[in-house]
């Protein structure tokens, strides 16, 4: 049985979100090793947010990613409205200006997006099952070079998910577990690429605007490539304030997400983030999302239960939380009754 640890430890709560090399992380070096578990686990129990540098995604197919997704959202908009990611039976494709709305104070989130996931072959039982973001990718046959797109796009997606995995490693020895024992959790797992592109917001503007209203995100971990307009913020519970994320050339920006939070029983944090572009400039960033095996169900990792050994969340399925949150932000619109129970629940963590 694996002992629980004990999280009580001091965190530097007001400081950014800390920038990670990475060299480390398959180094046979053993303390060198241990000193990025120990980096990661703070950042984890401080604000579930970190930059990482020596990632190895190359910066040749970073700028190849950004410059496809500009000239996706340089098309008309009746054009990127024929790809509706709304008509996909997988949720992939176009999503119009705002279509999501978080904190329900506006019309909605200043942002439209675009979603790419795991090209799977018509026979693949996800497809099968219409399961969210896994199916036959869309390819808009308006750009300079459709072919370019799908391939920029698949090489990148096919990358941070291996990035993914091997962060995923690292956090599972975090919590004093074996580096393989989210094996299971990968198997097949589905993942999702967002390209992102927020207008300028005008100074003057509704001072409740946002790109992206405060929210936490659904699956276990993201890893964000932005540009370097910034504009990124996340919340800080123990000064009740928010702390710009600044772009840092060549690091990607990781955060863990709603799965890790429960799965953890609350030892990690999934925190508040928003985006606020007042910069004057065109903003893009691609977000990945790594969800996990659709019908993988989180429970309460070892020694994450509390001192009476019970656990704060039922057992749920990782496609049944997702698909949840999506309903709620994008149909319900009730992203802004989350946001009050997700701040009570990072203010305790902090606490």
């Amino acid at each position: 049985m694996i002992a629980r640890i004990d999280y009580l430890e001091d965190t530097e709560s007001a400081a950014a979100p800390p920038i990670i090399d990475l060299a480390a992380l398959n180094s046979k070096d053993a303390a060198a090793h241990q000193n990025l578990v120990d980096q990661i686990r703070k950042a984890c129990l401080a604000k579930g947010f970190f930059q990482v540098t020596n990632h190895g995604i190359a910066q040749e197919l970073q700028d190849a990613v950004f410059q496809q997704s500009k000239e996706f959202f340089n098309l008309t908009e009746s054009t990127k409205s024929k790809y509706s990611q709304a008509n996909h039976p997988n949720k992939l494709g176009y999503e119009p200006l705002r279509s999501q709305n978080f904190e329900k104070r506006t019309a909605g989130d200043l942002k439209e997006g675009f979603f790419i996931g795991r090209d799977l072959p018509l026979d693949h039982p996800y497809r099968q099952q219409n399961r969210i973001h896994c199916g036959e990718n869309v390819v808009p046959t308006e750009l300079a070079s459709p072919s370019t797109f799908a391939e920029v796009t698949k090489t990148y997606h096919k990358q941070m998910t291996a990035l993914a995995e091997s962060i995923l490693s690292i956090i599972a020895e975090t919590l004093g577990l074996p580096s393989t024992y989210f094996a299971p959790f990968t198997h097949e797992a589905g993942a999702v690429l967002r390209l992102l592109h927020y207008p300028p917001q005008p100074v003057n503007s509704d001072p409740n605007e946002r790109g992206i209203g405060a929210h936490t995100d659904f699956g276990s971990i993201t890893i964000l490539m932005q540009d370097d307009v910034g504009g990124l913020q996340v919340f800080d519970a123990a000064t009740n304030s928010w702390i710009d994320v600044q772009p840092t050339p060549g690091a990607l920006v990781v955060n863990l997400g709603n799965v890790m939070m429960r799965w953890s029983n609350d030892r990690y944090i999934s925190n508040l983030h928003r985006v606020i572009n007042k910069s004057g400039k065109e903003r893009y960033s691609v977000p990945f999302f790594y969800s996990g095996k659709p019908d993988f169900e989180i429970g309460c990792l070892p020694g994450c239960e509390d001192e009476d050994g019970t656990c704060k969340y039922e057992p749920v399925t990782v496609q049944g939380w997702i698909a949840a949150r999506h309903a709620n932000t994008f149909k319900e619109a009730k992203g802004a009754e989350e946001i009050s129970q997700l701040v009570k629940a990072s203010a305790a963590v902090a606490a």
